[in-house]
């Protein structure tokens, strides 16, 4: 019997979210799905070699794979609008799990590439419906729990699934059930979906459903501040102005950070090797889950304040400073040739910091776009996300090769700090956002220093214009 779907009055009245109709078999699909996807992230490339394949396809089946799955996030909010959620996440969890048969085929140019595309397709899709879904299952009030929750499962499956796709490789079972296990986890993902309530994106005409997350204290109309209501209307200035605009900014903070990340997973276990054989070859396969952990235990956190304070963003700046002084840890250990235990410090900086952001870039979005454009923020995060950790796997590794890992994780270091500057910048200007579209006038006057200069230039022009008066006759 198919689940009823509660509306958004019913959602409200809810205590937890494990009453939430759907929400376990969601999160218990994106565990899946991000379980399907690490269990063979390492397992393909390692496949490649071992059959006698270059270097360039090993990574080039990683490389279409993260390539399609951008390319899919970019499309999803259209098809979930057009077909709903159900439909598009079951087919996209068939089309993550099922390919991996694909890989018995041979791990010549042709399949690893083709199933790796394939398989990308369906992660992208599965990523974007799953985050958006979430936002439409539970209260407002309760969506950084909710998003934490989802967080927490992701790590937990990445946590699980790097490490045992390499032990069943090197185990008796081998390549194969590597690669069936991965399918029937992608199954289940696809068997979760459909234990989710039918339900489509919720629209502009559904006047009562834009409604958002705020991102500060509310004021009423004498200017005292006032709690913080878990459902406030969408300003006008969100609903006309261009989404991209609205969500560039946690898109800056959620890219910075997994740049980094892409020098931090590609260069981390080998920079602790390098810089102490002995100690480095036990902590070298720990550090990733290092990491990984923090992450995730700061994720959830995020969500949990934000639940608390009932505002967006208050743990965004707070992360972005511990990933700053984590990398820049890195950097500086690998510099100097300190302690190889400082690094593990620096991982749990990082990954803690990473966390935050993680957490709070998402919320932010969801903040900041109205309800109907839920599936639009979760495309815009997840696009982030991934592109952010391919370009800086790239750009840091060139790095890497000419100034060594102490270097790529200073430019890391380097590309967190423009991403807060930028964070610190927008909650500046925050203070003073209006509900007025595109009156820059408007906008002015309520900034001080920029009032003033406009009423000073204003007094210079009168003054200029202004006749002068004719001196005494002599």
């Amino acid at each position: 019997m198919a689940i009823r779907a509660l509306n958004r009055d019913e959602l409200e009245k809810l205590d937890s979210i494990w009453k939430s109709p759907g929400y376990l078999a969601a999160i218990i699909a994106v565990a899946c799905a991000f379980g399907a996807w690490s269990l063979l992230l390492p397992v393909i490339p390692t496949a490649v070699l071992d059959a006698g394949g270059s270097n360039t396809l090993a990574g080039a089946t990683t490389g279409i794979f993260m390539a399609t799955t951008v390319v899919t996030q970019i499309f999803t909010p259209r098809l979930l609008r057009q077909f709903g959620y159900n439909p598009v996440m079951v087919v996209s969890a068939m089309l993550l799990g099922v390919p991996a048969l694909g890989y018995l085929l041979g791990m010549t140019a042709g399949p690893a590439l083709l199933f790796s595309a394939i398989r990308g397709v369906g992660f992208g899709a599965l990523t974007v419906a799953q985050s958006a879904l979430i936002a439409e299952l539970v209260p407002h009030r309760l969506l950084g729990k909710a998003t934490g929750t989802m967080g927490l499962l992701v790590g937990l499956s990445q946590m699980v699934g790097l490490p045992l796709g390499l032990f069943i490789v090197d185990s008796m079972l081998g390549f194969p059930a590597a690669c069936v296990l991965a399918a029937i986890i992608g199954l289940t993902a696809g068997a979760m979906c459909m234990r989710i309530p039918k339900i489509r994106p919720t629209t502009q005409v559904e006047v009562d459903s834009n409604a958002t997350i705020p991102e500060g204290p509310q004021e009423d109309h004498q200017g005292q501040a006032r709690p913080s209501q878990a459902r406030q209307p969408q300003t006008t200035m969100a609903a006309h102005t261009p989404a991209w605009k609205l969500v560039t900014v946690p898109a800056i903070a959620i890219c910075s950070l997994s740049m980094s990340f892409g020098a931090v997973s590609s260069f981390l276990p080998a920079a602790v090797r390098e810089l102490d054989p002995v100690t480095g070859a036990v902590l070298a396969g720990l550090m990733l889950s290092v990491v990984g952990g923090a992450g995730m235990i700061f994720r959830y956190s995020s969500g949990i304040i934000a639940d608390k304070r009932g505002v967006a963003g208050g743990t965004m700046i707070p992360g972005q400073i511990l990933g700053l002084v984590g990398i820049g840890l890195m950097a500086l250990v690998l510099a100097q040739g300190w302690s190889v235990w400082w690094l593990v410090l620096a991982a749990i900086l990082f990954g803690g910091g990473f966390g935050f952001v993680q957490n709070e870039s998402l919320l932010t979005m969801f903040a900041r776009l109205p309800r109907s454009q839920i599936s639009s923020a979760s495309a815009y995060w997840n696009s982030s996300y991934d592109a952010g950790t391919g370009i800086g796997s790239f750009i840091l590794g060139a790095v890497a090769a000419q100034a060594a890992y102490a270097g790529a994780f200073g430019v890391g270091s380097a590309i967190i700090v423009a991403g807060l500057v930028v964070t610190c910048l927008d909650k500046i200007g925050g203070k003073y956002r209006i509900a007025e579209t595109n009156n820059t006038r408007a906008r002015l006057r309520r900034i001080p220093v920029a009032y003033k200069a406009v009423q000073g230039a204003r007094r210079l022009r009168g003054k200029a214009r202004r006749p002068q008066r004719p001196g005494p006759r002599q």
